[in-house]
């Protein structure tokens, strides 16, 4: 008997084998991209200070990603082992797509941390996975309460080269557990652990990824030299308590740029230790780009320098920089006993809309160590610079408090135009104990900030801080 298919009946066979091939392709094409991003094995570009010649997967160290499982000892257990290879062309660690639950785990020279899309490094909520470690020597006590503090979730200490970094994966704190025990008074003495906290080290990169609900600080370099910060989201609830976004702390030549910040407390805030703690250490963070910052505070600032500035903050270039329904602009918090100083303060182009303050500026940030600061130890606050800014629904333009005996000196105002709220203060601006000078900005300042001959723009920079000039390369974290 003879078989035979018509033309059209052939044709559709045809197509129908083709589609099942092509299907078939697809199927394990997509089950090998997923074997693949399991592993770590992506061929993802990034761009780094310095690329790494040996490559491993957390994966490799017996880890789980179901965020259920702690993999604390697996973290640790992979870092310890591939340290000994960071000499030899450096080494990175490569956090897959999954929920990875940790404690405080720390990190080694000459390495990256990458956490790829997909990938959740989730902090534990488990006490006993944050070990309580000394206070910073600049600082005293912990920042909570006079005692000790947990452990950050990732941390270092006397780095060279380390970067943390990824295509937007994310970091998430958990903080709510910290928050509702902070809050009560649970901890008894012991400062919360902050997300990312590096310190003593020089050539640090932390670089796009997304950290969510930290119990405290987010990130936080002190005592570091050569840090850049950039591409990085943030995200706390705005109630949260002291979920600060950048905290650079001591540091010389830092660049923070393009991140973006939803915070319970200051987007960033500007440090150098604690009273007689931070003038006896005496590190000034000096040096400091920050720049296309979006943030958004409705009870603190966008960038605020202090309160603890003991040892002294100086050269800090602030531009371009978007406020969405934050508290004030660029707030100075300062108190009799801290010492040091805020100087050589530039800033320029900022954008803003509902803001409480546009300039804060407070002699009377009364916070302090449990005991032992020197009264007589006054702060120096001069050469503050505010150029080409808008604001618009702006309910007081500026609150400006120096010390009686010390007043806050050499403030520029210039190119500077604020929209009032439907209902603003009837004291738009609130000075005392200041000086200096104002050009183009309405409504007018206070007496405090005259007019002087013809229109000047405040002083910016022309030249550019060491770390501005520093060329990531294109790496590879397959």
């Amino acid at each position: 008997m003879e078989f035979s298919i018509n033309p059209s009946t052939l044709k559709m066979i045809r197509t129908s084998f083709c589609i099942l091939v092509v299907l078939a392709i697809s199927s394990f094409s997509m089950m090998e991209a997923r074997d693949l991003a399991s592993k770590g094995k992506t061929n993802i570009e990034y761009m780094a200070l310095n690329c790494r010649k040996h490559t491993a997967v957390l994966t490799e160290f017996g880890a789980v990603g179901d965020g259920k499982t702690s993999n604390t000892k697996a973290f640790k257990e992979a870092i310890t082992k591939l340290a000994p290879k960071a000499a030899d062309g450096g080494v990175q660690l490569i956090v897959p797509p999954g929920k990875w639950l940790t404690g405080s785990f720390n990190l080694t020279s000459h390495f990256t941390l990458f956490i790829q899309k997909g990938a959740t490094i989730l902090a534990s909520q488990d006490e006993s996975e944050y070990p309580v470690v000394a206070p910073l020597p600049s600082y005293g006590q912990g920042r909570d309460a006079a005692g000790p503090t947990f452990a950050s979730l990732i941390s270092g200490t006397n780095l060279t080269d380390v970067v943390i970094t990824g295509n937007n994966g994310t970091i998430n704190g958990q903080g709510k557990y910290w928050w509702v025990k902070y809050r009560s008074g649970g901890f008894k003495g012991i400062t919360r652990p902050y997300t990312i906290e590096i310190i003593f080290s020089q050539n640090v990169q932390i670089s796009n990824i997304t950290i969510i609900d930290s119990p405290a600080w987010n990130i936080h370099p002190v005592y570091c030299n050569n840090v850049i910060v950039k591409g990085v989201t943030i995200l706390a609830p705005i109630d949260s308590p002291n979920t600060d976004g950048i905290n650079p702390d001591s540091c010389t030549n830092t660049l923070i740029e393009d991140c973006y910040v939803v915070s319970g407390d200051d987007c960033i805030a500007v440090k150098s230790g604690w009273d007689q703690f931070g003038i006896k250490v005496g590190m000034p963070t000096q040096q400091l780009s920050i720049r296309r910052l979006t943030c958004i505070s409705p009870d603190s600032a966008g960038i605020a320098l202090g309160s603890e500035m003991s040892g002294g903050i100086k050269d800090v270039r602030i531009e371009d920089i978007t406020l969405l329904q934050t508290q004030s602009a660029i707030r100075i918090k300062t108190a009799v006993g801290r010492g040091g100083y805020v100087k050589d303060i530039f800033a320029r182009r900022f954008t803003m809309k509902t803001m409480k303050y546009v300039f804060w500026m407070s002699g009377a940030y009364n916070q302090h160590p449990a005991s032992g600061f020197d009264p007589k130890a006054m702060p120096v606050i001069t050469n503050i610079n505010y150029r080409d800014m808008t604001a618009d629904n702006v309910t007081q333009p500026a609150r400006l408090d120096g010390f009686k005996n010390d007043p806050f000196t050499k403030i520029c105002m210039s190119n500077i135009k604020i929209d009032l709220a439907a209902e603003p203060k009837k004291l738009l601006w609130n000075c005392t104990s200041i000086s200096g000078v104002s050009s183009k900005v309405t409504p007018k300042p206070c007496s405090l900030l005259p007019e002087k001959g013809a229109p000047v723009d405040c002083a910016f920079p022309v030249d550019k801080i060491p770390i501005e000039s520093v060329v990531l390369n294109k790496c590879s974290a397959g």
